[in-house]
C-alpha cells in the first residue's frame, strides 16, 4: 500500500474514510491523491441563469479545497505525502480513471447508509468504484471505531485459493499494531446432505484441510499480527456466513480476495464479494492488487512465447 487514491467530497462518510485511512498502519510513506470529482453544468439558459450555475461551480471548487484542508489535518506528522486533484465528470468514472492514471495500489471510498437497506443499495459512486477500478479498493462504514479508544478488529475471509492466497500476501505486508485483534476466517459450506453416505467422512477430510489452511494463513500473518485467532464456521453460503461472523463480533474492518473476471484491468464482482459488499456492517477491503500484477504477467509471458 504505497500509492492511494482518496474519492472526497466533504460529507461525514468521505471523512470517515480518510480518518480510517490515515490511522492504518503503512510500513513505507504513503503517496497519498487526494481527489475531489465537480460536476460542472452544461444546461441551455439565460445569461444570468449561466452566470449563476459557474458561481456555484466555482463554489463547489472552494468547499473540495476546505474538504482538502480537513483530510491534511488528519495526516499531519504522518509518513505520508499529499496531493490534491480536482477533476470534473460522472464521479464514479473520473475515480476510475483517476485510480489508472495514478497506477492506484489502493483506493478508499465512504459508503452511505447504516441500515440494512442503506448498506444493500450501497450507492452507485462506491459500487462502480468496487466493481471498476483496476486495483484494490476499501469501501468504509461506520463501526463507532472513532472517537474510541478500542482496537481495530479485523477480519480476513480465506480459502485455499489463489486469490485469498493472494490476499493474505497483501495483507501481510501491513504492520498491524500488535493491539490490533485480527481474525482468520474460512466458511464451510454443507456439503455432506449433496454427497450421499459418504457425506460425513469426506466432511471430516475437509475440514483437517480448511484447518490445515487455515493454520498456514496464521503462521504466514505472524510477523505483521502475531495474535490472529483463526475460526472455522459453517454456513449454507460463504457470504452469509462471512457477513453473520462480523455481526456477531462487531468487527470493523473485512478483508475478502478478488480475482479478475477478464484479462487483466476490468473486474466483476465475484458472488461472495459482492454479497459481502452489501450486506456487511463494516468497512469492506476487496483486495487485487496481487491477482492483477500476476496476471499481467501471465499475459506478457504468453506474448512473449508466441511472439
Amino acid at each position: 500500500m504505497h500509492k492511494v487514491l482518496l474519492p472526497i467530497d466533504g460529507s461525514e462518510p468521505s471523512l470517515e474514510a480518510a480518518w480510517l485511512l490515515a490511522h492504518l498502519p503503512h510500513p513505507d510513506r504513503l503517496d497519498l491523491k487526494v481527489l475531489s470529482v465537480v460536476q460542472r453544468p452544461f444546461i441551455h439558459s439565460s445569461y444570468a441563469t449561466g452566470e449563476l450555475l459557474e458561481k456555484a461551480y466555482e463554489q463547489d471548487r472552494v468547499y473540495a479545497a476546505q474538504a482538502y484542508t480537513k483530510v491534511a489535518e488528519m495526516f499531519e506528522g504522518a509518513n505520508a505525502t499529499l496531493d490534491h486533484e480536482i477533476s470534473e465528470g460522472p464521479v464514479g468514472e473520473a475515480i476510475v480513471d483517476a485510480a489508472e492514471r495514478f497506477n492506484a495500489d489502493l483506493v478508499v471510498v465512504g459508503a452511505k447508509g447504516h441500515s440494512q437497506i442503506g448498506r444493500m443499495l450501497l450507492g452507485s459512486v462506491s459500487d462502480h468504484v468496487a466493481t471498476h477500478c483496476p486495483c484494490s479498493t476499501l469501501v468504509v462504514r461506520q463501526t463507532g471505531l472513532k472517537g474510541s479508544d478500542k482496537p481495530i478488529k479485523v477480519c480476513m475471509a480465506y480459502e485455499g485459493i489463489d486469490s485469498a492466497k493472494a490476499a493474505l500476501g497483501e495483507i501481510s505486508e501491513i504492520p498491524w499494531r500488535s493491539g490490533t485483534d485480527f481474525h482468520v476466517l474460512t466458511v464451510a459450506t454443507y456439503l455432506s446432505d449433496f454427497i450421499g453416505v459418504d457425506g460425513a467422512a469426506a466432511d471430516a477430510e475437509r475440514t483437517q484441510r480448511l484447518e490445515s489452511d487455515l493454520k498456514l494463513a496464521s503462521e504466514k500473518l505472524s510477523e505483521v499480527a502475531p495474535h490472529a485467532k483463526t475460526h472455522l464456521i459453517r454456513s449454507d453460503h460463504v457470504g452469509e456466513g462471512i457477513v453473520a461472523f462480523a455481526e456477531a463480533n462487531n468487527v470493523d474492518l473485512l478483508v475478502v480476495g478478488e480475482s479478475p473476471r477478464n484479462a487483466v484491468n476490468r473486474f466483476l464482482l465475484g458472488s461472495t464479494s459482492r454479497y459481502v459488499l452489501r450486506h456487511a456492517p463494516c468497512s469492506v477491503w476487496v483486495t487485487r492488487n496481487r491477482t492483477v500484477r500476476d496476471a499481467r504477467s501471465g499475459a506478457e509471458s504468453q506474448q512473449t512465447v508466441a511472439g
